[in-house]
């Protein structure tokens, strides 16, 4: 192969190769379901698609492991505020998470587990931290208590951060808790609390309580994947601290490296601040979707590298469903071939050069650029079918062309239709003022008319 990634933990692009030849195994972490999934996630989603889509048309196999997280102080708290059960709550953004993935033409993965149904495999793994001496609870007077991971004890402990314990350590505020050895050490198994349901609380060997967070992804991606798999991905926020405590709990418990490659794409940011819940400067899929058809926020991610920081904007998004609008005009002025492609042809050498260079979307996209200027130079029915062949590699361009050219039109179908022939019956009869006006009267709400030799058709203007 001649794809190279870049890789957080070495911090440089490094070739690719799988671990078992021509099979690809690879975990991303997934959503906390207690809300409705922003452009945030959409982003990773969408970048962690492409990536799997490569691969596969690279000519490998791909098991792909995205989790759920459905256990977490955020989902309890959400799901007390609503008088629901945990379940009914998690089930619902699901479903939620589902729709908004399927309408931006996100695949599903191979295997998509839910943490509450990994909860033994969590403890085994607890347990053979414990036995391994890094694992440790210190019971309170009622015989409960933490379980901790202590992080002194694991040689290597920041090497995906870049983190050293002695910044750490001069980086941590508060004191150390009555459940801590130091305040470095994080949380694996959290004893349960008498307020909070009883849905939440599983028996295990140091008294009833949940999992944290970190042990979970751990758990999953072993169980799915492994003790050791290719890539391990996710947003660039999870490598510290939670990609680097997934990495000391697995090796800490196998002895063997947990991932050979990680990956992290970069932030979508409004006003140059990380779009985020917890901010509160998120705009979730569904209600960018009520502005902007799922292509062009797809087209809107894929065209930045998973890597860079992405800007939201409505004038972004508009010059996204303007730039998309090109290509698919060329698709609507001729119709495309079906094609095998062909990598050994220019253009798809150079898309393929670009996406085996790091996924480099941006280069790939202006491939697909030069190629529709081909497409209407030479009307080429064959080059227009590599263009939505090539589109397809990035989940682009699979829509129909008159159908997304005309999305978002103010007048129906049928109105516009009778306009046009009333124009072309004034036009037949040499009332150019009246062809006009209906053309003038048309574009004020929005609606292009193009002419050709074989009959005028109409689009959204931007």
């Amino acid at each position: 192969m001649s794809l190279r990634i870049y890789n957080t933990l070495s911090r440089a692009l490094e070739e690719f190769s799988p671990l078992e030849p021509g099979h690809v195994r690879m975990y991303v972490c997934g959503m906390t379901v207690y809300d409705l999934c922003h452009l945030g996630h959409a982003r990773s989603m969408i970048a962690f698609d492409v990536v799997q889509r490569w691969l596969r048309a690279s000519g490998l196999a791909v098991t792909y492991v995205r989790n759920i997280t459905d256990i977490d102080d955020k989902i309890i708290r959400r799901a007390v505020e609503n008088g629901e059960s945990i379940r009914s709550l998690t089930d619902r953004m699901i479903d939620a998470l589902h729709q908004d993935a399927d309408a931006l033409g996100i695949e599903r993965p191979t295997h998509e587990p839910r943490a509450t149904e990994y909860v033994p495999q969590m403890l085994s793994l607890i347990g053979r931290l414990e036995a391994n001496g890094l694992a440790y609870q210190i019971r309170n007077d009622s015989g409960a208590g933490d379980v901790n991971y202590a992080v002194r004890k694991f040689p290597g402990y920041g090497r995906l951060s870049g983190k050293s314990l002695d910044e750490l350590n001069a980086g941590e505020r508060v004191a150390v808790q009555d459940d801590k050895r130091d305040p470095l050490d994080f949380v694996l198994w959290k004893s349960a609390k008498p307020e909070e349901p009883a849905e939440v609380k599983w028996p295990s060997p140091y008294g009833e309580g949940r999992p944290g967070w970190h042990i979970e992804c751990s758990a999953m991606g072993c169980a799915l994947l492994g003790e050791s798999f290719d890539i391990h991905g996710g947003g660039a926020d999870l490598a510290f601290p939670h990609h680097e405590n997934e990495i000391a709990q697995s090796e800490g418990a196998t002895g063997k490296p947990f991932a050979r490659l990680w990956m992290h794409n970069g932030f979508i940011n409004v006003d140059n601040e990380k779009m985020s819940k917890s901010l509160g400067n998120f705009f979730t899929i569904r209600d960018v979707l009520k502005e902007y058809d799922a292509q062009t926020v797809r087209f809107f991610v894929v065209r930045s590298h998973y890597r860079s920081p992405l800007s939201y904007s409505n004038v972004h998004l508009d010059d996204a469903r303007a730039a998309l609008k090109r290509l698919y005009t060329a698709l609507s002025l001729v119709a495309p071939a079906q094609v095998q492609i062909d990598w050994a042809e220019p253009h798809a050498a150079r898309f393929k050069a670009a996406m085996d260079e790091d996924f480099g979307t941006p280069e790939a996209v202006a491939v697909l650029f030069d190629l529709a200027g081909e497409v209407n130079r030479s009307k080429s029915s064959a080059m227009a079918g590599l263009l939505k062949a090539l589109g397809g590699q990035l989940g682009l361009l699979q829509d129909d062309p008159q159908a997304f050219l005309k999305a978002g039109a103010g007048l129906d179908e049928s109105a516009i239709g009778a306009q046009i022939a009333a124009r072309a019956a004034a036009k037949a009869v040499k009332n150019f003022a009246e062809a006009d006006r209906i053309r003038n009267a048309l574009l004020a709400q929005g609606i292009v008319l193009k002419d050709s030799a074989t009959g005028t058709t109409w689009e959204v203007a931007q």
